[in-house]
């Protein structure tokens, strides 16, 4: 058993003081506030529980700091993306996929949700493991300190305009699986392990048609399930045009929507939308420091949680990887689409950041016995937190406050410094050679 106390933690019933945290085979054990620290070793700051990330791509990391010429628009977004993609293999993905995780751990992440379609060769052809880019995720995640939910996702058409879907491009043939049965033959050879859960995803309506959204379904039962709804106008207006309703209403015909599945962005949606989504209790996953930097919009967050829809946050695109970032902004957003203050309260936006069930691990994501020992210690003396009352630290903390990341009892991160050591050299020496090919 090990101990640990906290000068100040978040625990379900809210903040306390002096608690001691014992940990044995991974869980917690024990959780008493107004402790001693005894022989118990020091958590300065304020501790939360182990943050989810969930929804993410890992493979954009690449991209920050190069989409933005002229201003940047999502279309020259989407050329680079396509340009990093085609450069990758398992071992340039493992790289990169490592790097990325390790700085999501030093960002307090202790799950992450990847949304995974780079499947294949650049030509479509399988390797000679299909799904060898996939287990290139699964070492990374192990190897960086994060648990993995390896979202595989089902990727089969280019497009979607009123005359109906595209084929697949030149660019796009490594996503694909030629149908939903061949996807789901391929993902049921993935099997999870103690870091790794199997989930799925469909991509959006836009690159999975109708025909194949009910066996996306069935293969994803039991299962995490996530899908990109309505992240701009233009896939509203098409799916509208081609099938007469909106997105959110042909994944609640195929029977896709429900408490295992997460609808990604959920940005431009009517009322009737919302009233779906809560009404089947289906997670709205926002990633606000993506949906701002592609200038996607902002989503109605405030009415989805009030119609029933529980929230979660991701990095997505990984322009910025600080999910606590991404709660602030989920607050922000709604006061400036409101004029309004205090749309969520503290403990509103800390399970948005633990929502680690709706991706899988729903034994992660509190400070209480039986849970998995998790946590993530924050300096609150820094130029961003001192002054700031503990219990208001969610709104003025950031991924550079993060001491302490422990997930599953293991020290992942220990005085701001990532186990794997220097994260800043990984992520040159992963990204750096895939431009100078690109």
């Amino acid at each position: 058993m090990t101990a640990y106390w906290a000068e100040s933690a978040l625990l379900p019933t809210g903040l306390a003081t002096g608690v001691r945290l014992e940990i044995a085979e991974g869980r917690f054990v024990a959780v008493e506030p107004d402790q001693p620290q005894g022989d118990a070793h020091r958590l300065d700051g304020v501790v939360l529980p182990g943050l989810a990330n969930c929804h993410s791509h890992a493979f954009h990391r690449a991209l920050r700091g190069r989409t933005h010429h002229g201003g940047g628009t999502f279309w020259t977004w989407r050329e680079g993306m396509y340009a990093i993609a085609a450069q990758l293999d398992p071992d340039t993905y493992l790289s990169l996929a490592r790097a990325t995780y390790a700085e999501m751990a030093l960002a307090g992440v202790t799950s992450v949700g990847e949304f995974h379609y780079v499947h294949h060769q650049p030509d479509g052809r399988p390797y000679d493991d299909p799904n060898a880019m996939g287990e290139a995720l699964r070492q990374a995640a192990a190897e960086a300190g994060v648990r993995l939910t390896l979202l595989d996702t089902c990727y089969l058409a280019g497009g979607l305009s009123a005359e109906g879907h595209q084929p697949l491009g030149p660019e796009q043939q490594r996503f694909g699986d030629g149908d939903a049965e061949q996807w789901a033959a391929r993902v049921a050879g993935l099997v999870p392990d103690a870091n790794t859960v199997v989930g799925a995803a469909i991509h959006s309506i836009r690159a999975v048609p109708r025909s194949q959204l009910t066996t996306v379904v069935a293969a994803a039962e039991g299962k995490p399930l996530h899908v990109h709804l309505s992240e701009q106008p233009a896939e509203n207006d098409a799916c509208l045009a081609h099938y007469g309703m909106t997105p959110t209403a042909l994944l609640a015909d195929a029977g896709a929507l429900g408490p295992r599945t997460s609808a990604v962005h959920a940005t431009h949606l009517t009322g009737d939308d919302i009233a779906r989504l809560g009404s089947t209790r289906t997670t709205a996953c926002f990633c606000p420091t993506t949906e701002r930097d592609l200038a996607d919009g902002i989503g109605p967050a405030r009415a989805l949680s009030d119609a029933g829809a529980p929230l979660s946050l991701g990095s997505d695109q990984h322009a910025v990887i600080d999910l606590l970032e991404e709660a602030r902004a989920l607050e922000m957003h709604e006061r400036l689409s409101t004029r309004e203050r205090g749309r969520f309260t503290q403990a509103q936006l800390l399970d948005a950041l633990t929502a680690h069930g709706s991706i899988g691990w729903s034994d992660a994501g509190r400070l209480e016995v039986g849970a998995r020992a998790d946590l993530v210690a924050l300096q609150t003396n820094s130029p961003r937190t001192a002054g700031s009352v503990p219990d208001q630290i969610v709104l003025t903390a950031s991924a550079g406050d993060v001491r302490t990341v422990i997930r599953d009892g293991e020290i992942v991160v220990q005085d701001g410094q990532h186990r794997l050591g220097d994260v800043g050299r990984l992520l040159s020496d992963a990204i750096d050679p895939l431009w100078r090919s690109a």
